[in-house]
């Protein structure tokens, strides 16, 4: 197979700059513009800068898989803009088998770190944001309650179209909706919303060793993790 023939950069500068309806990213003279030819236009300053960032990172070529919060951008703009209720559905759907409310049967000493570590998640989901989950041990599917899942629906409506894009790709990459709401609401840093998505491997891990492709995956989702940490601050300021 060939490779693929990635663009050269053709610009010499990246960066912010105010745009008509928000903040734009400027490639020299020109306006950053989306895959299906409109121009970027972003709520926050800090997320254009985080952005350019990434413009102005590229060298002689453009690499789009080392410019994650840009295709998230994209994404928000071009497609999530145009579906925001099935996003917050399928958002709501995923919160009903969240991976934190499912603990092992055994051994003990791993139920009582998903406990320690998961519990406080649930409390606070609880307490903070309204959102009740029913906790059960083993793989077998337990029901959330009918309102929780309409309020996880409405939580996700109530972001702009870049909120909801970050929820959606953080949701689904750690497995978890109480994760990615505690992320994006800066209860959790991107490192320890990571962590503790993957308990069970980690534990796995301790008993038996590393694989390195495992690891190498792992790795990228962490990095991911990161990313939408930043993303949603920049969204903040």
């Amino acid at each position: 197979m060939a490779p693929i023939e990635r663009p050269k950069r053709f610009y010499r500068a990246a960066a912010a700059a105010p745009s008509e309806g928000g903040f734009g990213v400027m490639l020299d003279a020109r306006n950053l513009r989306t895959p299906a030819g409109a121009r970027l236009i972003l709520p926050t300053p800090a997320l254009a800068e985080l952005l350019a960032l990434e413009w102005e990172a590229q060298a002689e070529v453009i690499d789009h898989a080392r410019m994650p919060a840009t295709r998230l951008a994209f994404t928000a703009a071009d497609r999530v803009s145009q579906v925001r209720r099935p996003t917050a559905a399928d958002i709501a759907r995923q919160a009903g088998s969240d991976l934190l409310c499912y603990y092992a049967e055994a051994p003990r000493s791993l139920t009582e770190r998903q406990a320690a570590l998961w519990g406080p998640l649930l409390d606070w989901a609880k307490t903070s944001l309204g959102l009740r989950f029913e906790r059960a041990s083993g793989i077998l599917h337990r029901d959330q309650p009918p309102e929780t899942l309409q309020a996880v629906e409405a939580l996700a409506l109530a972001l702009d179209d870049f909120g909801l894009a970050g929820l959606a790709m953080a949701s689904a990459s750690l497995s978890s909706v109480v994760l990615a709401l505690a992320l994006q609401r800066g209860v959790l840093t991107g490192d320890g919303a990571f962590d503790l998505s993957r308990l069970d491997e980690a534990f796995q891990e301790e008993q038996w060793g590393v694989d390195a492709e495992a690891a190498a995956r792992a790795e990228r989702h962490r990095t991911e993790a990161r990313m939408l940490e930043r993303w949603f601050r920049a969204l903040d300021q």
